[in-house]
């Protein structure tokens, strides 16, 4: 993100307009995965931490629009497979675990 200031204003309130008519807008990131083993010296935590970082290339303008509407945005991410931490076989599994539904970790599970 940039800092709100860097926008134009009178686009953000453009983007602001059409979300209140329930236009959903396109932002576009490049994104990377990373998948980490528990650290050294943890033994309570023995969970693979899963990070999915989305680097925006397109959209500042859509999203401080978003947040000042309450409004959602979609999100076309670019996942770049050969910079992240994470293995073929993680990356494949990424959709899936994404359309799952949002759960809290159950402690000492």
């Amino acid at each position: 993100m940039v800092p709100p200031t860097w926008n134009d204003r009178e686009r953000v309130e453009e983007y602001i307009a059409l979300m209140e008519q329930g236009t959903v807008p396109t932002a576009v990131a490049i994104s990377t995965l990373d998948v980490c083993e528990p650290a050294a010296g943890m033994p309570i935590d023995q969970y693979q931490h899963w990070g999915l970082t989305h680097f925006l290339l397109d959209g500042h303008h859509k999203l401080e629009a978003a947040a000042a509407a309450g409004r959602p945005v979609r999100l076309l991410s670019l996942l770049a497979l050969g910079e992240s931490l994470a293995g073929a076989d993680d990356c494949a599994q990424l959709a899936a675990l994404r359309a799952r539904p949002c759960s809290a970790r159950v402690a000492g599970a």
